[in-house]
């Protein structure tokens, strides 16, 4: 059975009724405790348990299903679908999955996207970018820079700086992948921070692929990024090696204390 509602996690954004639940159930399912094939517990099951109306389950019910993981019909009632089904895009899928653990084989798939999408996108970055759009990127990249010097939110930044290499290609896939992948980055992201220096070693490869874009050196920033997603695939690979505890998207990415002192040169 998924948890009571009653306390949410402290610093999760807060959430109405209905998205906890949804987040209970969802999760509840991604972790296993429903199996595939497995119907849900009748509504009144579900509503003691969560301390919710029907309504509120019903309306959960439907926002799952069109996520992918349920399917409901007349004869067959609701029951979980196998994971192939799910929408992997949705951010929610993706935390969930973050908060019952992260597999080599979920970083894996993550690592491929990024290496299939991302130097395509920053290539038409180099050629099609705005003045706009070279700005917000430019913004994202010195609020890195001062997160690693003053302390602060680099995955913040991090991810407005990627999501905005996407949105400057100016393909509308790529904008509407911008905003699905959000959450599929910033997992990526939280990994390579928890590696001691991690950012302020990454900060210099960053710059290279900004240089490139303003240059509208499409090749170059193209071999740029993939420098800058294998230089991520390492060091999400040690920390993996080291077995230490992966970080949760249930609560807000550490914030980086100060230590402008490892910068590296031209960072």
């Amino acid at each position: 059975m998924p948890q009571r509602l009653a306390n949410p996690d402290p610093g999760v954004p807060i959430k109405n009724v209905h998205g906890h639940t949804v987040d209970a159930i969802g999760e509840a399912i991604v972790a296993g405790r429903y199996k595939v094939g497995e119907s849900l517990p009748a509504e009144p099951l579900l509503c003691e348990a969560l301390g919710i109306s029907r309504t509120v389950v019903r309306e959960s019910v439907k926002s799952l299903i069109a996520k992918g993981l349920l399917s409901s019909g007349p004869r067959v009632g609701t029951r979980v679908l196998p994971s192939d089904n799910w929408n992997w895009f949705d951010p929610d899928v993706v935390a969930w999955h973050s908060h019952v653990g992260l597999s080599r084989e979920f970083l894996r798939d993550l690592q491929e996207l990024r290496s299939v999408i991302e130097p395509a996108a920053v290539r038409m970055a180099a050629e099609r970018a705005t003045a706009a759009d070279i700005a917000d990127i430019e913004s994202a990249y010195a609020g890195m820079k001062q997160a690693i010097e003053q302390g602060g939110d680099y995955v913040a930044a991090d991810l407005r700086f990627h999501q905005g290499l996407l949105r400057a290609g100016g393909n509308r896939w790529m904008v509407q992948m911008s905003k699905a992948i959000g959450a599929l980055l910033r997992t990526s992201f939280q990994i390579s921070t928890t590696r001691p220096d991690g950012p302020a070693s990454s900060l210099h490869l960053h710059r290279a692929v900004l240089d490139a874009v303003i240059a509208r050196s499409a090749p170059k920033a193209e071999r740029a990024s993939r420098v800058l997603i294998d230089s991520a695939r390492e060091d999400i690979e040690q920390v993996l090696a080291s077995r230490r505890k992966l970080p949760s998207l249930k609560a807000p990415a550490a914030r980086l204390k100060a230590r402008a002192a490892l910068l590296p040169r031209g960072g």
